[in-house]
């Protein structure tokens, strides 16, 4: 199994679909998923350390696990089957260990697991099959595209003649 971090979500344009990236700890493998708006608020909310007012779905579902006396030990991304990803929440070490592996989105599982401050991990045959490799100087490359479109307005490009 391999350890994955989020990185966080964006936005595809045109298509306005969110994705959340994950990446190879100590790799160069990302996976992307496509994922929905809802999950992607509650991902960049986790992220984030925003809390509010009354518990989202992944803040309840967090409460009930720990106040029955559980323990997320990790969530797994566990398939890609017809351009879907699956993932399984393993509470209290997962059935090997007696605990319990759930079914899940694995949007919900990676919300949940920034909540419950659980490893979200894949095997290597997932990477190998749906990561995307990116070279160290491509990611600088990257994290220097995001930061310009972070901070770029229609303004920026006006080429009107002003004279």
């Amino acid at each position: 199994m391999k350890v994955l971090d989020v990185l966080g979500v964006r936005v595809e344009m045109p298509t306005n679909q969110p994705i959340v990236l994950l990446r190879e700890r100590g790799g160069v493998r990302y996976l992307p998923i496509w994922i929905g708006a809802a999950e992607a608020t509650a991902i960049a909310y986790a992220q984030q350390g925003v809390v509010p007012p009354r518990p989202l779905t992944h803040d309840l579902l967090r409460s009930v696990i720990d106040d029955t006396g559980h323990t997320l030990t990790r969530v797994r991304i566990s398939a890609l089957e017809d351009g879907v990803f699956h993932a399984v929440l393993v509470i209290d070490g997962g059935a090997e260990a007696g605990g319990t592996d759930v079914d899940s989105r694995s949007s919900d599982a990676i919300a949940l697991a920034l909540r419950a401050g659980a490893d979200i991990v894949a095997e290597e045959s997932l990477l190998a099959e749906a990561g995307v490799e990116m070279a160290e100087s491509e990611e600088d490359e990257v994290e220097k595209f995001k930061e310009f479109l972070d901070h770029v307005s229609a303004d920026d490009f006006d080429t009107e003649d002003e004279s």
